[in-house]
């Protein structure tokens, strides 16, 4: 049997009792169409923890307005499993908003399972910068037939404070190779007005730098806190950067990527194309080829875009022996040559991280 139920004009409460109410007068199988003028996913978690009831719902669009889905009740569950919200048929900007909903209702002990389409780990480490160490975060299914699939479990109420932040992040417990493209990944997320607020143990520079080269003045960057090992940046979409009376020198890095040759002794041994990667994979992927290369090596790197922001990373982050220069640069297809010098000055090669081989990084 099928309903329809029209959420649309109604408080928060409202609407969530009014989708419990026909959920509970629903039976197994049975489907109900709820328009809406916000997602409902959190409604639906809450309903399977509170019901020990499966569902299962899909959008009619990812990212239409109003919403329109279809709500299906389902067998009880199993005696300790979790209920499944599958994000793969939303935005990604709506996929983090349900979900830093979904997480601040659960309680001490409560959980879910996140069925995505990619390596939800930026969303980890999200969580993790909010509520601090009460996630607790298992793999069940890494990449298999069914997605990617995560159990997320709240150990302990949080006190989490993000009244004036959309998000947070603390990016002194993010692998340094992964730091730059979680927090653009999640920033071209943002809506505007929003604000990203970044923990790191010093004033990221270099990356209010690929701010400037990527967003131009539409953003704002506020030092809250600058003490030893801890500086609080707020980053807001939208805005004028503040930048105007600083010159490129004070945040370290030029305002174009200055082409420093592909010797003509370094041998080009592979091409790396990294355009079917999701955005925060693909930094890793580029930074563990160039650790790889030996001196007198190099990569042909194919990007969907310009990777300018990854030029002033390895400028900032690697020694003189790093070398870049453009092949290609056309709408979609953008190749450049990295590699590795002969002439390595051996003071810079003594700043690498000797487990990973690569440069440590600034931020």
């Amino acid at each position: 049997m099928e309903t329809q139920l029209d959420l649309r004009d109604r408080p928060p409460a409202a609407s969530r009792r009014a989708l419990v109410d026909e959920l509970d007068a629903a039976d197994e199988g049975d489907a109900v169409d709820v328009v809406a003028d916000r997602d409902v996913d959190d409604h639906l978690v809450r309903y399977q923890l509170d019901r020990d009831r499966r569902l299962k719902w899909t959008y009619a669009d990812p990212d239409a307005e109003p919403r329109e889905l279809r709500v299906t009740k389902g067998e009880p569950l199993a005696d300790d499993e979790l209920g499944t919200i599958d994000v793969r048929d939303l935005k990604p900007q709506r996929r983090h908003q349900a979900l830093l909903a979904i997480v601040d209702e659960l309680g001490a002990d409560e959980g879910f399972v996140l069925v995505n389409d990619h390596d939800p780990k930026p969303l980890y480490y999200e969580l993790t910068s909010m509520h601090g160490d009460v996630i607790d975060w298992t793999y069940r299914d890494r990449g298999g037939a069914d997605g990617w699939r995560v159990e997320v479990v709240k150990t302990a109420d949080s006190d989490a404070d993000d009244t004036d932040v959309v998000t947070r992040y603390d990016v002194r417990e993010i692998p340094k190779a992964e730091r730059h493209p979680t927090i653009h990944h999640r920033y071209g997320m943002l809506p505007e007005g929003g604000t990203l607020e970044l923990i790191a143990p010093h004033e990221p520079r270099p990356l209010r730098q690929e701010f400037r080269q990527r967003y131009g003045d539409a953003f704002s960057w506020v030092v809250l806190e600058n003490e030893p090992e801890r500086c609080r940046v707020h980053v807001t979409k939208g805005g004028d950067s503040g930048d105007a009376d600083e010159s490129d020198d004070a945040v370290g890095t030029s305002a174009e990527p200055e082409e420093s040759g592909v010797d003509a002794t370094i041998e080009v041994r592979e091409e790396l194309d990294v355009r079917d990667l999701p955005p925060a994979a693909r930094h890793e992927r580029i930074f563990d080829a160039y650790a790889a290369l030996d001196a007198g090596a190099g990569f042909v790197l194919v990007n969907d875009h310009d990777p300018k922001p990854l030029y002033h990373q390895f400028e900032a982050e690697a020694g003189p022996e790093f070398r870049w220069e453009y092949r290609q640069r056309e709408p979609g297809e953008f190749r450049v040559v990295i590699g590795k010098s002969d002439a390595v000055d051996t003071r810079a090669s003594a700043n690498r991280d000797v487990a990973g081989g690569r440069p440590e990084p600034p931020f």
